[in-house]
This record gives C-alpha cells, structure tokens and sequence, in this order.
C-alpha cells in the first residue's frame, strides 16, 4: 500500500514537489498530456492507452486467461494450433486480447477487437526442421528461415490487413554468439533484413534456465539493444519499430536450476532499462513432467512476478514518456559491476531506473544535475528514501538488484 501512495505521490502531486531547475529540453506535461504509448497507429492493435504497458504470456491456453490477468498479464501471445472459433470466444469473455496467427479462422475476425495483433512462426532464425533420417529416425535439420521470405511474409499479412501491427520473435541468436543452433548458412548480419519483417520485434534468451549460467542475466539487456540498434539502422527506410522480450520464469527443461524472483525482477527491469516495450513470460515447464502453466503452479514465483507487473501497471505512464538524457550520472566503485540507468521525467519529477549488470554488490553514486537544494529519492518499493545533498546521493546494490528513485 505505501509503495502505491508513493508513486500516486508522484504521479499526481507534482505541484508539492522541489522543483528540478536548469535542465535543457525539460519536459513538461501531466498524466493527461503525456504522449500516447507506440500502439496509437493501428486501429485494432493494443490500447493506446499511455497507461497501457503489454505483460503477455506465450502460448497458454484461453482457459487459464482470468488467472493469468489476476497476475498483472493483460495480453496472450500464441494460441496453440489456432486461432480457433472456441479460443478466441474464451479469450473474449476473459477479456483477454490476443496476438495470433493470421490463419482462416483470424481473418474471418478481422473486426474482433479480442485480437490486436499478428504474428510470424516463432524463431524463424534458427535452424529449421527438414526431414528424418529414414534409418535412425533422427531429425534433419537446415538453415533458418531467410530474411527475406520473412520480408515478403509480412507484406502478404499487412495486406491481408494493415489495422493490426505483425509481431516477430526472434530465437537467441540475437544475444547469444555462441549459439549453434541457427543452422547451415546462417549469418549475424540476418538480423538487419529480420526486423524489417515486422512492426513488433522480440526476442528470447534464458541464461539460468536455458543457458544454465545466472551470471548470464545480462544477455537479456544485451538483445534489446541490439534489437533497437538494428531497428534504427533501418528506421528511415521502414519506420518506427517496437522492442519487446522474452523473460524466464520457470526451469523450462533444466534439471539442475530454475530463475528465482530475483533473477527475473532484474531480468524484467535489465530489459526495461534498456528500451523494451513489452514482456512475454515464458511460463512452460517441459521436465522434469509437462506443465503449460508452471507459473500458475508456482506460488512463491507467482507472487513475485504478479508484484513486478503491478509496479509496471502502476508506472506505465512514466514508462510510456520520453526517456531524458543528461540529467542524472552514476558510477559504480566497482568497476566490474556497472550499474545502467534509465532516467524519466514526468510531472516535474525525476524517476532513475537502475540495476546493478553483474553477479557481485557493489556501490552506486549518483549525481543529478539541476538540483539547488535538498530533496529526496524515494525508493519505490523498498519503504526508504535517500536524502540527496548538492545533488548526489549514494546507494548500495547487492547482486542484480534493482532500485527505483523517484526525486521529488
């Protein structure tokens, strides 16, 4: 409850604030003018909203929609071998939107609001299957999708209808250079043509349940910013691009290990940090027994994940504004644990995204440039706050922890 008054606080009694002076290109607005989140361009596509932030899960079944939106989940990605007549009407009395495939069945609900989106077949860069050894049964397997058939794929599916925005997800490859498993001819450089073949573009990478390595949990920030590098190398030929990711929370396969909270809080924020718009939570368990809705049989991972999209909901306004650069600084005294920052302006007050990028504590000084006396940073989430004194203030980050200030 106080986390939820803070942030009201600060959204809404901005007028009671110590005000930020001397920074160039400041922005001023309130919840009323903020600018729309980047759903505003299509007609049927998620709200628009600059409350709205998408938490989807991948591939669940529409019977399980009410308890995934009690998790803070207001979006399904995926519908097994669908869509279906039936899928969608349950996801319509679950008010639960849905991106799915542009099959017959979808095309016949072009004017359903219940689907806001398309998608291409998942990770198309890597390898794909192509036969089976008739003698020992075993799988063949080729090259990737090329670039340019997913290209010309999205073509087919904006003219079959450009009110929806197509969603891509990409496989690990984006972030991971050791990955084998892109097959006969692929090449790195791929990626450039891929992001072209969508309006939505996402990726996905589990390094404690996938790569079995949590000091690996940087990979997620990694792929964002190369999403958005490779989506801007192209922004002035194919417009505006969306980033989204893909976040573990269940031990998928893994025998020996699983994410804990931790893990996926600093996943989720390492991301967001980092420029994502968007999570899809891959909640499957495959051993050591199938589980489609892991999460859902998961209370302590549950809790935590339902907590972090509650946070998000909450914030999806500051989220969903322009990010300002030049008003907040931060080191890290230990020079192999950087700290990476997102900086907010909202309503005259200053939110720093932060989290700690490695597997080891260290201290974190920031400096906020145009404050002209005291004020204070308070730590969404955390019930404490940190007096800031000729705009610095210091703060301690044990492994992958993540810390919110909001300045007022």
């Amino acid at each position: 409850m106080r986390e939820q008054l803070v942030i009201k606080l600060c959204l809404i009694l901005a007028v009671l604030s110590y005000m930020v002076g001397g920074v160039a290109g400041m922005f001023i607005g309130n919840a009323q003018q903020s600018p729309p989140n980047p759903y505003w361009r299509w007609k049927y596509g998620p709200p628009k909203d600059a409350k709205y932030f998408p938490i989807a899960v991948w591939l669940q079944n529409p019977k399980n929609a009410r308890r995934f939106k009690e998790a803070g989940i207001n979006l399904y990605v995926g519908l097994w071998k669908g869509p279906t007549e039936e899928q969608l009407a349950a996801l319509r009395d679950a008010g639960m939107p849905v991106i799915c495939e542009q099959n017959e069945v979808g095309l016949k609900h072009r004017d359903n609001p219940i689907i806001v989106g398309w998608m291409h077949q998942d990770e198309p860069d890597n390898a794909q299957l192509v036969g089976q050894d008739p003698v020992t049964g075993r799988k063949i397997w080729g090259g990737p999708v090329p670039p340019r058939e997913i290209v010309e794929r999205y073509k087919k599916m904006k003219a079959n209808d450009p009110d929806r925005p197509i969603f891509l997800n990409l496989g690990q490859g984006v972030a991971n250079d050791l990955w084998k498993g892109r097959g006969v001819g692929a090449h790195p450089d791929d990626y450039f043509t891929y992001v072209k073949g969508c309006d939505i573009v996402s990726f996905d990478v589990y390094p404690v349940a996938g790569l079995n390595d949590e000091n690996l949990l940087w990979y997620v920030a990694k792929g964002v910013s190369r999403l958005i590098f490779w989506v801007n190398w192209n922004r002035s030929t194919d417009g505006e691009k969306i980033v989204w990711n893909c976040i573990e929370c269940t031990r998928i396969s893994n025998l020996e290990r699983r994410p804990t909270p931790h893990h996926v809080r600093a996943e989720v924020w390492m991301a967001l940090i980092h420029g994502s718009k968007g999570l899809i939570y891959f909640v499957h368990q495959f051993q050591p027994k199938f589980i489609e809705p892991a999460l859902l049989e998961d209370p302590e991972m549950l809790a935590a994940v339902t907590q972090i999209n509650r946070q998000i909901h909450e914030l999806a306004p500051v989220l969903n504004s322009p990010n300002v650069d030049g008003i907040v600084e931060v080191m890290s005294t230990n020079p192999d644990v950087p700290v990476h920052i997102m900086t907010k302006r909202y309503d005259n007050f200053v939110y720093i995204f932060s989290v700690g990028m490695r597997n080891a504590p260290t201290k974190a000084i920031f400096r906020i440039n145009g404050i002209q006396k005291q004020a204070f940073a308070e730590v969404l989430g955390e019930n404490r706050r940190i007096a800031v004194i000729d705009g610095r203030f210091e703060d301690e980050f044990k492994p992958y922890d993540v810390h919110i200030y909001c300045i007022q």
